[in-house]
């Protein structure tokens, strides 16, 4: 008896298959279980057109999905964090702020679909993979910036130890006389 099957079926064929089984496999296996159909004209005819259907839904998802992620690589998200001495952030970026990010510039993006492998904890320029369809993956440019401007930096220890030598260099020794005191040696 052919067949023609809605669904992969393990040591048989994938969807969409026309395959020849054997009577009693069919009749109380797979067509009860809604896995496959009878292979007669009029069931071959319809599969091929809801085939055709779900392609142009799939392509018109896809090209919506390649619309979103032109939108997406246009954008550049732009984070300030509190940073700590060595550049560190206190807390993280998330994929639930890039996702805050995209819906206030007009795209509406699940947080899971952004691909964060790990929080972002540091500085710099970073690219996270948004995952649109199983063929579209968009790339958002992620910008993380010190919130504090750059605090000043008091003078750096080497310049203090050099500037208390100076001083050192030129307090008077022991045998001249200062005017704090008024004593000379008089020798």
């Amino acid at each position: 008896m052919k067949v023609l099957l809605k669904e992969d079926v393990e040591n048989l064929g994938s969807v969409g298959d026309e395959v020849d089984v054997k009577d009693g496999y069919a009749r109380n296996f797979l067509i009860p279980r809604g896995k496959a159909l009878l292979s007669t004209p009029k069931n071959v005819k319809a599969y091929t057109h809801q085939k055709m259907v779900v392609q142009k839904k799939l392509k018109k998802m896809q090209a919506g999905a390649q619309e979103i992620a032109d939108k997406i690589a246009a954008l550049t998200c732009t984070v300030k964090k509190k940073v700590g001495d060595q550049g560190k952030l206190f807390g993280s970026v998330t994929s639930q702020e890039l996702a805050e990010f995209l819906r206030s510039e007009g795209v509406e993006i699940d947080r899971r679909r952004i691909q964060l492998s790990e929080p972002i904890k540091k500085l710099g320029e970073f690219s996270v993979p948004v995952k649109l369809h199983p063929e579209v993956t968009a790339q958002i440019k992620v910008v993380v910036e010190s919130e504090d401007p750059e605090p000043e930096v008091s003078e750096p220890v080497e310049a203090a130890e050099t500037a208390e030598a100076e001083a050192a260099t030129e307090a008077p020794e022991e045998g001249e006389a200062t005017e704090e005191t008024g004593d000379a040696d008089e020798s």
